[in-house]
């Protein structure tokens, strides 16, 4: 039986699967619903092991319980050559962001409503939706005896909170999560109708800055003109942040930046873009950022530096007359691959310090960070999964970096020493995260259906 087949025999089944989890609301934030993550995380042991692992279980962390399962090729399944089977590791999270507000939201959240060819639920996408296309691409190839790689499964449930325990329990379990490649479905396409794979994910570091000044807020007429405004003082810093030409002023913060390969500049201007579409879409007159490079290469292959939010002084109804005696603000940069997080967090620290004015204290302290993360095109799993987008998709999809961070990847590859294909099925109208987050039902067919020609590729 092909997959289109088998998918078709047990649509119905599938779906009420996928809705067994979206049921349970895993939602690693809120501490009501420690006993949910429990739940969802026993439910995916008991799905993946009917999908035809041989062992699952549900390992212990600081903090959420992670999901193991796995599977190995018998001796039929081995390839031509006599060498042993590939291993392919598959990292899915089974946590999902709270629904508020719930008035938003046109149907209930935890209880999966199809629309317009759309699934509709928290998850829907991100990122049980996804994970389901994994766990169905693989059961239709154990089924079917077409399986000739070793796979294992690591789900955790704590990647919408930053993944605070990943990091230990790879260091603790590195034999048992070796593998050649890890697999992940986390991510987006451009669109339906050009499939993509991430490339390139940015990285990131985040400060918080105090500064300080008189022990009280002062009155501006007694002691405006002759006192050190914090609020002030903190706007001419970060004025000197990133100059007239988009550029960041941190000494050597470009060291390490490599430049983009021109056949990776070619691909991208290939990806459909408007650019008077896209000031309509976010209300702006004009967009602005490093000179030399279009809006995608800017906002997935450069550095950036922004101001998240910043706070001091009197901002309640009607007016007061203050200098106020502390100033605050949240900055981030997005780095890209080669760039250390945290050597640059240390080199912003060092710069606010060079250029803080006298009469103010200024404080930065860094609050988290990680590595940006880039996939050789050229390597066999990625031309796997180029031939599996093909073929599910009709076209070749283009290889694009995207501009969020996250920071596990990286993780991946400095624990456990190998590469991630990021096969995301996801769609921007897809609104993860967001009230009415969904799933388009043909692209998660047609996921399964690439996901299962990645296996068959890269098994040869």
């Amino acid at each position: 039986m092909d997959i289109q087949s088998y998918i078709n025999a047990h649509r119905e089944r599938f779906m009420e699967e996928w809705a067994s989890l979206i049921r349970i609301p895993s939602v690693s934030c809120q501490a009501e619903h420690k006993a949910d993550m429990l739940k969802c995380a026993g439910r995916w042991k008991e799905l993946l092991l009917a999908a035809g692992c041989q062992k699952a279980e549900v390992l212990p962390s600081k903090g959420n319980p992670f999901v193991y399962a796995e599977y190995k090729a018998n001796s039929q399944q081995l390839r031509a050559n006599g060498q042993q089977a590939p291993t392919v590791l598959v990292y899915a999270h089974y946590d999902v962001m709270p629904v508020e507000p719930l008035d938003l939201w046109k149907s209930n959240p935890w209880e999966p409503e199809i629309r317009d060819g759309r699934l509709y639920a928290r998850g829907a996408d991100d990122d049980n939706g996804q994970a389901m296309i994994q766990a169905k691409a693989f059961e239709y190839l154990v089924h079917e005896g077409l399986m000739a790689c070793n796979v294992k499964f690591i789900f955790e449930g704590e990647e919408e909170i930053g993944s605070p325990s990943l990091e230990a329990f790879l260091e603790d379990h590195k034999e048992l999560l070796k593998a050649d490649i890890i697999l992940v479905s986390d991510t987006s396409m451009i669109g339906k109708e050009t499939p993509s794979i991430t490339t390139g994910l940015r990285g990131l570091a985040y400060w918080e800055i105090e500064v300080d000044g008189p022990n009280r807020d002062l009155h501006s007429g007694h002691f405006g003109g002759a006192v050190k405004n914090p609020i002030n003082a903190l706007c001419e810093m970060l004025s000197q942040v990133v100059d007239k030409d988009g550029r960041i002023t941190i000494p050597h913060f470009y060291d390490d930046v490599l430049p983009i390969p021109q056949a990776e500049r070619e691909m991208i201007a290939q990806i459909p873009f408007s650019q008077e579409k896209y000031n309509k879409a976010i209300d702006v007159d004009d967009v602005f950022g490093e000179v030399g490079y279009s809006t995608l290469e800017r906002n997935s292959c450069r550095p950036s530096f922004d101001i998240c939010g910043i706070w001091g002084g009197y901002t309640g109804e009607g007016s007061k007359t203050v200098l106020p005696s502390k100033a605050f603000a949240k900055v981030s940069c997005r780095l890209v691959a080669n760039q250390d997080h945290a050597k640059i967090s240390q080199a912003f620290i060092d710069y606010i310090a060079s250029i803080a004015p006298k009469g103010v204290r200024v404080k930065v302290t860094p609050m988290h960070g990680g590595q940006g993360y880039v996939c050789p095109i050229d390597i066999p799993a990625y031309k796997a999964a180029e031939k599996g987008f093909e073929i599910a998709f009709g076209k070749r999809p283009l290889a694009a970096r995207r501009g969020g961070s996250i920071p596990i990847i990286s993780a991946f590859e400095q624990i456990l020493g190998c590469k991630t294909i990021l096969m995301g099925f996801g769609l921007e109208q897809n609104a993860i995260h967001s009230p009415n987050e969904s799933m388009d039902l043909e692209v998660w067919e047609k996921g399964i259906v690439a996901v299962t020609e990645f296996y068959k590729e890269y098994a040869k």
